[in-house]
């Protein structure tokens, strides 16, 4: 893990973050506030970055590679809520605001390379910078009715119908997951999406 003013990639970092979706209207007076605030951290694929149930939680801008947000049963079985990929990010601050433990993992699904801070840090500015804090609780209800919608999905289309919507939805993301995460994020096995597949249904 690096500061992100004394990381040598800073100039290119800088300009990645600021394609953030959440990031991109930022002032240049506020962003540069913001700065010492980040610290880059490279991921390898698989490496937790938030675990399910903790209390201490951080804010994470995505600026290489796509992580994932799952959520686990008692039992142990897994449900892939979501994918973010480069100028994404993800977040439990419902969680944190609502002081109760992260709903979810947060893993890397690739390698993957993130800014990230602690989420009270994040949250004190983002009551210093009010057209942000709009910006930020917009995106957090975006993603929270993305993952209704792919619940919902899970429920009401057959196989090949949750493989179409996928690739509708997120065709950036259809080479770069691999087929075994994919498989799971649409709730069916990696032999079914390859006959599918094989089958050309989809």
């Amino acid at each position: 893990m690096t500061s992100l003013v004394n990381h040598p990639q800073r100039e290119s970092l800088l300009k990645r973050l600021e394609e953030n979706i959440v990031l991109r209207r930022l002032k240049p007076a506020a962003f540069k506030a913001l700065e010492p605030h980040l610290a880059i951290v490279d991921y390898r694929k698989g490496d937790v970055l938030l675990s399910q149930g903790a209390h201490e939680m951080e804010q994470y801008f995505v600026l290489d590679g796509v992580l994932k947000r799952v959520v686990a049963s008692p039992e142990g079985k897994e449900m892939i809520l979501r994918f973010a990929k480069e100028d994404d990010m993800d977040t439990s601050y419902a969680a944190w605001k609502l002081r109760t433990p992260a709903p979810y993992s947060i893993r890397a699904v690739t390698k993957a390379q993130v800014a990230k801070m602690p989420l009270p840090a994040w949250v004190a500015f983002l009551d210093a910078n009010p057209e942000l804090k709009d910006d930020f609780e917009y995106e957090v209800m975006h993603l929270m009715s993305e993952v209704m919608a792919h619940t919902i999905t899970l429920h009401l289309l057959d196989a090949p119908g949750r493989v179409h919507r996928f690739l509708r939805k997120h065709p950036e993301l259809a080479e770069r997951v691999p087929k075994k995460e994919l498989a799971s994020y649409l709730n069916l096995s990696a032999e079914t999406l390859s006959r599918l597949k094989h089958a050309g249904k989809i």
